[in-house]
């Protein structure tokens, strides 16, 4: 989403309201020729004798009236954190507003510096993670970058030896792909922080935020009317935050790294963090800037990714398709980002004992040159997905925090499941 001084402000025409092949075709162009693509990489995890496999792709939004546009997305890997081989480090970082990038800039450096100067990281990184986003924000509120109406989102994932700590803060997005049975499931390791969800906007209105859309701010809908259905039906015009008095700063999510006035009405910073024990069941994991999610849900996505093998690859059909779904709804696209990880080699012996967190267990993975699904036999299913939706515990000031399941009706079921007898 973003704010309305940012990527996410302008009314732009729908493609049906115009003839979009010339801008489609001036998108495409420019696009060649700004994607950003790592080589395949690798990094063992020693302590638990298995590799991660992972490449990334950045591309910046096509936007008509700004072609020039810089990506104001950003992204980190750091592996070998702190000199540690089984620490290894991923994150996304989604700018937004007139020094959006710059933020997200500062961000993804900020952020692992901190956390590779924290000597509690390996014992305690719930509590590293929390202390690292509340001293790289306040950092960014006393550095040169005017932050009162910019700032960015944080997804990132911590590996520290067979247990991912992930931190969000925004509407960026963690999922892992998840093998149970025949099927290859979804599991949200962060939960979107936007208005949408109930506990969110409770909480900045008791911070003094207004809570209303576009429509409902400029008089066409009824103010009085708080039920805005879900993200994925209304995200044209989502719930946004406004001082009570004013028409700014219309983000449309909740917590944030920088946008200081917006932090005045209960904008934060302070990341929601969960763990996952991995185990052999899980195949890999995907964290991505809201560009690539406006339009997939995340079982969508993890669908695409399993069909290939190579994660550059997955890394390239996931940003194509989220690309040609922005221009078939409007006449831009956002910038879009994602970095995906393959699990290799874990055994059930090197895994351990779960505690509990990781609740599926499957037998051991594949180095084979195939994808995920026709290692497993993939055939073809309409099958809906019955996973139990997720949400996060918030961690702050706590050792702890764990994935538990939420109320089917808090969120919208995803796409159908990829099925792989």
């Amino acid at each position: 989403m973003g704010c309305v001084h940012g990527k996410c402000c302008g009314r732009y025409p729908s493609s049906s309201d115009v003839d979009s092949r010339d801008y489609k075709e001036v998108a495409s162009r420019k696009n060649r020729s700004r994607i950003t693509q790592i080589p395949l990489e690798h990094v063992a995890v020693p302590s638990h004798n298995f590799n991660l496999q992972y490449s990334f792709l950045t591309q910046p939004g096509y936007y008509p009236d700004d072609p020039d546009k810089l990506n104001q997305d950003s992204f980190c890997i750091k592996t070998k954190l702190q000199g540690n081989p089984n620490i290894h480090f991923f994150g996304v970082f989604d700018g937004h507003g007139q020094f959006g990038t710059q933020c997200s800039n500062f961000v993804k450096d900020r952020l692992v510096e901190i956390l590779a100067s924290d000597p509690t990281l390996a014992d305690d990184p719930v509590k590293a993670y929390s202390s690292a986003f509340m001293t790289m924000n306040q950092e960014l509120h006393n550095s040169e970058i005017d932050d009162s109406m910019s700032g960015t989102t944080a997804i990132t994932v911590l590996v520290i030896g067979d247990t991912l700590y992930v931190a969000n803060v925004g509407d960026s997005r963690a999922v892992i792909a998840v093998k149970d049975g025949n099927q290859i499931l979804a599991e949200n390791l962060s939960y979107d922080q936007t208005p949408f969800r109930k506990d969110e906007c409770e909480r900045v209105k008791l911070c003094g935020a207004r809570v209303l859309s576009v429509d409902q701010v400029e008089g066409l809908k009824d103010p009085e009317i708080q039920s805005w259905g879900d993200e994925e039906s209304q995200g044209g015009d989502p719930p946004r935050l406004w001082v009570q008095n004013g028409m700014y700063p219309g983000t449309a999510f909740t917590r944030s790294v920088g946008d200081s006035t917006a932090e005045k009405i209960g904008v934060v910073a302070d990341p929601e963090v969960s763990t996952v024990q991995v185990t052999p069941n899980h195949l890999f994991f995907i964290i991505a800037s809201d560009g690539v999610f406006e339009f997939l849900s995340s079982q969508a996505v993890v669908n695409m990714a399993a069909r290939y093998s190579d994660p550059r690859e997955a890394c390239s059909a996931i940003a194509a398709e989220s690309y040609k779904l922005w221009l078939e709804h409007e006449n831009r696209t956002d910038d879009i980002t994602i970095i995906i990880v393959h699990i290799k080699d874990l055994s059930n012996s090197s895994a351990g004992v779960t505690d509990g967190r990781t609740t599926r267990r499957s037998n051991k993975g594949t180095d084979s040159p195939v994808s995920w699904s026709e290692h497993y036999g993939l055939v073809g299913s309409d099958v809906s997905d019955q996973q139990q939706p997720y949400q996060l515990s918030v961690a702050t000031n706590r050792s702890e925090a764990v994935i538990v399941p939420s109320p089917a009706s808090q969120r919208p079921s995803e796409s159908s499941v990829l099925d792989v007898g």
